[in-house]
């Protein structure tokens, strides 16, 4: 199976450390935050990864290399300007192909195992499955629910649970989506495929954060993760 890792974005928040430096290679607890990921991606016996890139994404390519170091095959999408989420994936379709691959966030730190994701597949007309979490303490609305193992929209204010930006997905739930275009946020496709009942999910209850914010980095650097 394939993987892509989304990180090109400019990481604003987490200035003045992305002014020299882009997020995916920030060190968290000893190591660039994109290298947690290689790893877990190696040990759930993934061979090609697809690392998209723009923002200072000379130094992501200079810092990783060809992924040999972890077993991986690395191959680096680069973008003229940033595509967003959606975007990202519509530009690197050729190299996708058609069956489902791992999406993974640059910005997130967990200890979110790969291996039962892969090997749980797709069902029949599901174009993706999608990682959630409780919501964190800095975000009380959710941003879906689940209802019978498909995901919906949050019913109300305070409810549902946080995207983990970790998925499995068709290469079809971008190509399918009728205003896919060449920029655009993968949460469009999402939405879309929530009206079809076309999307799954599942609830991940171990250690997870996104590292959002310079406070937050703080609190991952800080915490006892076991």
């Amino acid at each position: 199976m394939k993987a892509m890792i989304l990180a090109a974005g400019l990481g604003k928040r987490m200035r003045p450390l992305t002014d020299t430096l882009p997020k995916p290679l920030i060190p968290v607890r000893g190591k660039p935050l994109i290298e947690w990921h290689l790893e877990r991606l190696a040990a759930a016996d993934v061979k090609e990864v697809l690392i998209n890139i723009a923002y200072l994404g000379d130094k992501i390519r200079q810092a990783l290399g060809d992924g040999s170091r972890w077993g991986l095959q690395i191959t680096y999408s680069e973008e003229p300007e940033p595509l967003e989420t959606g975007g990202a994936i519509r530009y690197a379709a050729h190299w996708l192909g058609d069956e489902p691959f791992l999406l993974v966030n640059a910005d997130v730190f967990t200890d979110f195992e790969m291996m039962p994701l892969i090997q749980s597949g797709l069902e029949q007309n599901e174009l993706g499955h999608l990682i959630l979490v409780p919501n964190p303490d800095f975000k009380l609305r959710g941003d879906f629910d689940l209802r019978d193992h498909f995901i919906t929209e949050c019913a109300n204010t305070v409810s549902g649970y946080t995207f983990a930006g970790i998925s499995l997905l068709s290469p079809a739930l971008v190509m399918r989506y009728p205003r896919s275009r060449r920029l655009f946020p993968l949460v469009e496709a999402f939405n879309w495929a929530i009206g079809q009942q076309h999307l799954s999910g599942s609830v991940y209850r171990g250690q997870w954060s996104d590292v959002g914010t310079l406070e937050r980095l703080a609190q991952i650097e800080k915490r006892d993760w076991g």
